[in-house]
Parts: C-alpha cells; sequence; structure tokens
C-alpha cells in the first residue's frame, strides 16, 4: 500500500532540512568523516527504512551518546520522523534520503557500528529474492561498511522471510545471535516501531536476530555479482 502524500510535504521539510543530509551521485563529502557531525559520538549506528521513525527517535533519545543515521526513500513517512526528531530537539540523529545499494558510496570501510532493519519488504516469491534488504547482496554491501564485529539487528513480522533471512547470514559470514520467533513474548522487549506495535497487539509474533560481522576472505568477483542485490523498481 502506498502512503498517502502529505500535505505542505515541502515546507514540512524545509523546517527540518538541518535533519536531511543531502547524498549526491559523486565525492560524497561526509563518507569517512560522520562523526564530524557529533565527535563525542562513541559509535555511529545506521537504520534501513526508518518509517514513521517512532525506533529511530526513541532509540536515539534513549542514548544521546551514539550518533543515529536514518534512511527512509519514502518522503512522506521520513517528513514525520524529522518532526518527531525535532520536536524533542535531538541533535544525535540525522536522515538520508537515498537507497541501501549505494551505502559503500556513502560510508567509508569499517565506519558504521551497528545497522537495524525493521520490518521491511518481504518481497513474497523466488524472483524478488535479491530484493530482500537480508539477502546476501544486500549482506555483502553492509559487510562492507560494518566494522570487524559490527552487528545487524533485524525484526520483522513475516514467518517466511525470517526464516529465509536465518539462511542467508551466514552465507554471508555473520554469526547469529538472540534468535527469537517470539520477542515480546514475556512483554515488551526494547523499543518499537509503530508497525510493530499494531502487529504486536494483533497477537502477531515478532521475530528478532542478530547478525554479527565475522571475518572472512574477500570473495571471488564472479561470487559477489552473482548475489549483487536487484534494483527495486516501482510495479
Amino acid at each position: 500500500m502506498r502512503m498517502r502524500k502529505k500535505p505542505n510535504l515541502v515546507p514540512r521539510m524545509e523546517r527540518c532540512s538541518h535533519l536531511l543530509i543531502e547524498t549526491p551521485e559523486k565525492d560524497f563529502a561526509l563518507r569517512g568523516h560522520w562523526r564530524d557531525l557529533m565527535p563525542q559520538a562513541a559509535q555511529l549506528h545506521l537504520e534501513l527504512g526508518c518509517g514513521k521513525g517512532r525506533f529511530t527517535v526513541e532509540t536515539a533519545a534513549q542514548n544521546p551518546d551514539i550518533l543515529h543515521i536514518a534512511v527512509e526513500r519514502v518522503p512522506d513517512a521520513m517528513v514525520i520522523a524529522m518532526e518527531r526528531a525535532n520536536e524533542l530537539g535531538l541533535t544525535n540523529v540525522f536522515f538520508v534520503d537515498d537507497d541501501a545499494r549505494r551505502l559503500p558510496e556513502l560510508f567509508a570501510p569499517g565506519e558504521v557500528d551497528c545497522i537495524y532493519i525493521n520490518f521491511c519488504d518481504p518481497w513474497p516469491g523466488h524472483r524478488h529474492s535479491r530484493r530482500r534488504l537480508t539477502a546476501v547482496g544486500f549482506l555483502e554491501l553492509y559487510r562492507q561498511v560494518l566494522k570487524d564485529g559490527g552487528q545487524i539487528h533485524f525484526k520483522t513480522d513475516n514467518r517466511d522471510l525470517y526464516e529465509w533471512s536465518l539462511f542467508q547470514f551466514p552465507k554471508a559470514a555473520f554469526q547469529l545471535s538472540e534468535v527469537t520467533r517470539n520477542l515480546h513474548e514475556k512483554g515488551i522487549c526494547g523499543v518499537m516501531t509503530d508497525y510493530e506495535e499494531k502487529f504486536h497487539n494483533m497477537g502477531t509474533p515478532i521475530n528478532r536476530c542478530v547478525g554479527t560481522k565475522l571475518f572472512r576472505a574477500d570473495l571471488p568477483a564472479s561470487a559477489a555479482e552473482e548475489d549483487a542485490p536487484a534494483a527495486v523498481t516501482e510495479e
């Protein structure tokens, strides 16, 4: 379902423009220098597909010593996230309108400590599998920007996507931990997204795992090309 267009989107975005990072196609100045935005930051955390930003903003508010970068391709969702951050006066979170396939162009090797992937599009069907954000091709991109021992925190309500993803992480040399198929079984665990709260209240179990980057010799170029993430096009 497409998100309804937000009224006055442009002026609303402009009011929060200090939180928005522009990413030109070439020569991105912040690559390797993200911490210039927050020199005292202990870590840099990246969220892919922040949506309306509840998880982003609450996580940033709870961890003021961590620099949070949220990527979102839908401006009508991102403006809500930016407004939430602005209302709280947060100075440790910034937003990027770009594509996950460009992460190595936006971040230097080892620059990111942690990546959050929350409730991404499951892209049902085998022919769409390379578009999933937990596909090996994407995991290889994440390896390029994550530090050694860096982590991916993955949550989804889609059981098929989750079970499939559990087989993808080891293929890209990520060690799995904290694997659960009912995260909130004994009470709310961690910060929820708006989507997550809705489906939890409906009784839908939330799946979660953590993948930790292990050392691995580089893949042959042919193997990397075979698993390269497919371009996402409007359908």
